[in-house]
């Protein structure tokens, strides 16, 4: 193991399989407060008073720069830090229309041809009324739910050995989708470390690398795939406790980027696939931030009149409109935020070639969309197409439904639930769920160990499985789901990552060495 910056070591490469690290001392972790049955609800003031009596968005201190090392063979390298991004409001103030004229209206008739009108000042449209849709009811509205006493058998698990990396908690774990190439890598982030794998056929798991933050502080909750925008190569953001998000290059095995801006612990982390180099980010501080990791500039930051109103614990992109993400919390709401309209900033920060905190990061106050479906706290909450899934731990259920709204009457509309997921004994606060990247499969953690792997296309919904292991006992904190869902992945509580693979899966070894005999056959017969 060599050192190559004070925060992060490096064990092994991307093409490699170099021996586990010993372990390491655990850091101390966070306390989370408990869940609570009935969170006090939040007074919504109207949109006109909020923009009036709104304080402007939380921005924490920036933390203690890091000192820097001599750059030497086996010696720590120095860092690029980045200063915290500059925000600018981006809501202007609107001008009056000009007043009409005195004349009356048979002096207007006369002389209207012989008066010069002056220009019409442009005005800014009004944000969007801010409204909690309702859910529709009635025939034809009837909500589908699914039975966890009713197991489809069209798919077979076996536990595989579990991976112990620590007496510390697992709270993050994900497959990398963004390049065929890395499928069947996956990463995890706990107390200050993140650790990167690939899962091999046989059932384990080989260490590519490890990285260690130098506050020991540190607790890391999220993290997220990237890509960088020049030579493609795997970024992995990672976020915690200190507010601070870590760009890695894992092609380079460096620390490519410190992103600095929130004021609070960062819940969750999410890239825009069609756009791998952009990230958002969901704070303690009630905002959300989009960022390019490329530049390492905020381009945006979504908090304001029509913001949470407490933590923002999950966020996601829509999967195939890069203008438009969901966000959701401790304020029961889920959020749907739109920036078509300021697409040109994310231009920008391509090319910006002054310093990240000089640029024009802009403030957007009004999501599209306000929904209030769940009666506590929102932990989790992802796109499927146009549709939307989201948990709230106290309801021990996935709810998926569509909102509905009219184009024509901004802020009026509805909300469809379609179906519901059950998760017994899911009551603990965030545990998240996942899908594989076709979206067919969605497996979620429980408080016993266990892992519930739903059909997400099956309506009513179909249980595929519901994933034991004798040894597992703790809680399973996020869990992660292969490309075409043959491996499932959890992170638990006791530090363990714990796997299960399909049974006669077709890239199983047994069934390639069949495919081999039969070419050989085919080919000794020609």
């Amino acid at each position: 193991m060599h050192t190559i910056s004070p925060t992060v070591t490096v064990d092994g490469d991307l093409t490699g399989f170099p021996p586990p690290s010993p372990a390491l001392a655990p850091s101390a972790l966070p306390t989370f407060p408990p869940p609570t049955s009935g969170l006090q609800q939040v007074q919504r003031a109207s949109p006109r008073l909020r923009a009036r009596n709104a304080p402007p968005p939380l921005v924490g201190e920036p933390p203690r720069c890091l000192s820097k090392a001599p750059s030497q063979p086996g010696q720590t390298r120095s860092l690029h830090e980045l200063s915290t991004a500059g925000i600018t409001t981006g809501v202007k103030a609107a001008n009056p229309q000009p007043k009409s004229s005195s004349l009356k209206k048979k002096e207007q008739q006369e002389v209207t041809g012989e008066l010069e009108y002056p220009t019409v000042p442009y005005i800014p449209p009004l944000p969007p009324v801010i409204v909690e849709l309702t859910q529709l009811k009635g025939l034809g509205y009837e909500v589908l739910e699914g039975s966890v006493n009713r197991l489809s058998g069209e798919r077979l698990y076996k536990p595989c050995d579990n991976l112990i990396e620590g007496k510390f908690p697992l709270y993050g774990i994900g497959f990398n989708f963004l390049d065929a190439k890395f499928y069947d890598i996956f990463a995890t982030v706990g107390s200050n470390h993140v650790k990167t794998y690939r899962c091999l056929e046989n059932g384990s798991s080989a260490l590519l690398q490890a990285y260690v933050d130098e506050d020991k502080a540190e607790s890391f909750y999220t993290l997220s795939w990237a890509c960088d925008h020049v030579d493609a190569s795997p970024l992995l953001a990672v976020g915690g406790s200190s507010g601070i998000i870590r760009v890695i290059n894992c092609a380079t095995e460096k620390l490519a980027k410190s992103l600095v801006g929130h004021g609070g612990s960062i819940n969750d982390i999410r890239t825009q696939a069609l756009n791998p180099s952009l990230i958002i980010s969901a704070s303690k501080d009630e905002s959300v931030r989009l960022w390019n990791v490329h530049t390492g500039i905020c381009i945006l930051i979504f908090s304001g009149a029509g913001g949470h109103r407490n933590q923002v614990l999950s966020v996601d992109f829509h999967p195939s409109d890069k203008t438009c993400f969901v966000s959701c919390g401790m304020d029961t709401t889920v959020k749907i935020w739109s920036i078509k309209e300021f697409w040109l900033y994310v231009d920008n920060s391509y090319s910006w070639t002054d310093l990240p905190s000089k640029f024009p990061t802009q403030n957007v106050q009004f999501p599209v969309l306000v929904s209030a479906i769940h009666s506590d706290y929102v932990d989790c909450t992802r796109w499927l197409g146009d549709l939307i899934l989201s948990k709230s731990a106290v309801e021990n259920e996935i709810v998926l439904w569509e909102p509905k709204t009219k184009d024509k009457s901004p802020g009026e509309g509805s909300i469809d639930i379609l179906q519901k997921y059950p998760v017994p004994k899911c009551g603990n606060w965030f545990m998240k769920f996942s899908c594989d990247f076709h979206f067919n499969e969605l497996a979620i953690g429980n408080c016993e160990g266990a892992i519930y792997l739903w059909e997400v296309h099956s309506s009513p919904p179909v249980l595929t499985a519901r994933l034991y292991n004798e040894q597992c006992k703790s809680v399973i904190r996020q869990t992660a789901v292969s490309y075409d869902g043959s491996t499932i992945l959890g992170a638990g509580d006791d530090g363990n990552i714990w796997r299960w693979d399909q049974v006669d899966h077709p890239t199983s070894p047994k069934k390639k060495r069949v495919e081999k005999r039969g070419r050989r056959r085919r080919q000794g017969r020609n």
